[in-house]
């Protein structure tokens, strides 16, 4: 039996009402004709115990997993299931779309499920969603993701929270967000050091964009970079802190705002207007 190796960041869920939350957030479909259900990318699998969820409730499921020897337990024990297909290698660096060209019944996953390393979990959001400047030029449908509980209260806070951020307005810009549900340190062997959750996003694109991405993205840096600064302090060096505070009011905003008190759609107008 393959032990949890720390280097992966290995916590593998065992309590089952999680994993029946995190496949009905999912809303899978089997196709009633051939090819038309849906198409799951798993990343880490683990042993296998979501996996099993998804292969009776998708038409096809793709898993990711960077350990070798899980990769030979889970082909002893799921290698002979139609729908099923494991990939070995680290998730961040494969290219999917190029592997999957063999194998026309696993193509263009239109839905992500699983129980993501929470130590990069960063770099995970930025291949599924792609950045600002260049979103994911094949959006999926639906991701439902399980992750550190206080990374998911991120991704889904409100302007003037004190959980949101650069991560916030980056991901809100791309996609919708929900919370699901709360995932105790217990439910996983062995217990994570951090409590847990599970997120739901919906990419999309906004009804209006920034118009200059790139420029959106350098300001969100530099905006975010003291936050306990005023927002006319982290950004004197791209426009006077006189002239920004007069921008902010013809905006509606308090000249002495802070970033993590813009709204998503308000930093996309300042982004605009400068």
């Amino acid at each position: 039996m393959p032990q949890p190796r720390k280097q992966f960041g290995q916590h593998w869920l065992q309590s089952d009402k999680a994993l029946s939350q995190i496949v009905a957030a999912a809303n899978l479909q089997k196709g009633e004709t051939e090819n038309c259900g849906d198409r799951v990318l798993e990343i880490g699998p683990g042993k296998g115990v979501l996996t099993r969820q998804l292969l009776s409730q998708a038409e096809a499921v793709v898993a990711v997993e960077i350990d070798r020897d899980l990769c030979e337990f889970l082909t002893k024990k799921l290698g002979n299931i139609e729908n099923f297909l494991l990939l070995q290698g680290d998730f961040l660096f494969l290219e999917l779309e190029q592997l999957l060209m063999p194998f026309p019944a696993f193509q263009n996953p239109n839905k992500v499920v699983a129980n993501i390393p929470y130590n990069i979990t960063g770099p995970i959001l930025e291949k599924l969603l792609g950045t600002i400047a260049q979103p994911n030029s094949n959006p999926f449908d639906l991701i439902v993701l399980l992750m550190q509980r206080e990374v998911a209260l991120r991704l889904r806070a409100k302007a003037g929270s004190t959980h949101f951020g650069g991560l916030s307005v980056r991901v809100q810009y791309l996609a919708e967000c929900e919370f699901i549900c709360d995932v105790p340190a217990k439910a996983f062997q062995p217990p994570p050091k951090v409590d847990s959750a599970v997120i739901r996003l919906r990419p999309r694109a906004l009804a209006s964009p920034a118009n200059d991405p790139q420029k959106l993205e350098m300001l969100l840096k530099l905006g975010f970079s003291s936050k306990r600064k005023m927002l006319r302090n982290n950004l004197q060096s791209v426009i006077d802190r006189g002239q920004l505070g007069q921008l902010l009011e013809t905006l509606g905003v308090d000249p002495q705002v802070r970033a993590e008190d813009l709204s998503v759609e308000q930093w996309v107008r300042l982004s605009n207007q400068l």
